[in-house]
């Protein structure tokens, strides 16, 4: 009987043993482990990291020369695609390993692509355009331009949009097909600018005395350049006559440039007795009492 009941507990175990195997695939698990497969994942191991050398190697160097000969946004831009390229080739290979069909996997990424271009048609669009941004070398950072209402530093240029922050250090995101589709302004494309002044001469005011006035404007103010030479001219009517005084300057110097000229003027046209007219109210109370 005791012998019975022990033939009873070993065919138990012995039954559970084999039910443990086939949920844990045990029987399966013993038919990968090879020594051909581990030779294969060892051989695999060893070219993703040879791979990975070449790829940093290869990485260094192409983003040394792109710091000497292209702007600091195309060399950002080809560091993202060498990487990309790099992982997806590393997936490809590693898809290939396990005997994955590539021609299906591009088939249906060109079907996903279609659908997905469908529904990110603004997207598309912004990248597209950010293609013509980077080739139009219009705009690099550090630039301060002006689109539309904004105006700002560059910060980024992306495929997607730039991003610049405004003089109040404030974050803009601008897309890419805003700035191809509106009239952009660069104000560091070239060393040199010009501003224009507009100054009100009184009617009653000895026109050629304001005009000589005037034009020692330019010679008093550090930051005016003397080359191009200061222009100077008389330019219609109005509540008083408009005298301009246009100036050159060096970039960077707009606010300096400003308040040189205009605070000259001022002290010019009091000493030579030139008057800026002001607008004047007449104010008359009349008491009905």
């Amino acid at each position: 009987m005791e012998n019975e009941s022990t033939e009873n507990v070993s065919e138990t175990v012995s039954e559970s043993v084999r039910e443990a195997k086939k949920v844990l695939h045990l029987d399966d698990l013993k038919e990968f482990i090879t020594w051909q497969n581990l030779a294969k994942l060892t051989t695999t191991i060893i070219a993703i990291l040879i791979f990975y050398i070449v790829y940093r190697i290869i990485k260094n160097v192409v983003l040394k020369k792109a710091k000497d000969k292209m702007q600091p946004h195309n060399a950002m831009l080809l560091n993202k695609v060498v990487s990309y390229v790099f992982y997806i080739l590393i997936s490809m290979y590693i898809l290939g390993l396990f005997g994955i069909n590539l021609s299906a996997i591009w088939g249906a990424a060109g079907v996903a692509g279609l659908a997905i271009g469908f529904a990110a048609q603004t997207s598309a669009s912004n990248l597209i355009s950010g293609l013509f941004v980077l080739s139009e070398k219009t705009i690099k950072m550090g630039d301060y331009i002006s689109i539309g209402d904004e105006s700002g530093i560059v910060d980024s240029i992306g495929l997607l949009s730039i991003k610049i922050h405004t003089l109040d250090n404030q974050l803009v995101r601008i897309p890419n097909s805003t700035v191809i589709n509106s009239n952009l302004k660069n104000y560091n494309s070239y060393t040199k600018r010009r501003l224009v002044f507009d100054i009100p001469i009184s009617y009653e005011a000895d026109l050629d005395k304001a005009l000589n006035a005037i034009k020692k404007v330019p010679a008093a103010c550090p930051a005016v350049l003397p080359v191009p030479e200061p222009n100077i001219f008389y330019d219609g009517f109005g509540d008083a006559i408009s005298l301009k005084l246009a100036v050159w300057f060096e970039n960077g110097q707009l606010a300096e440039v400003k308040n040189q000229v205009y605070t000259n003027i001022v002290k010019i046209c009091r000493a030579d007795n030139v008057e800026i007219p002001y607008t004047r109210y007449d104010v008359k109370i009349i008491n009905n009492k």
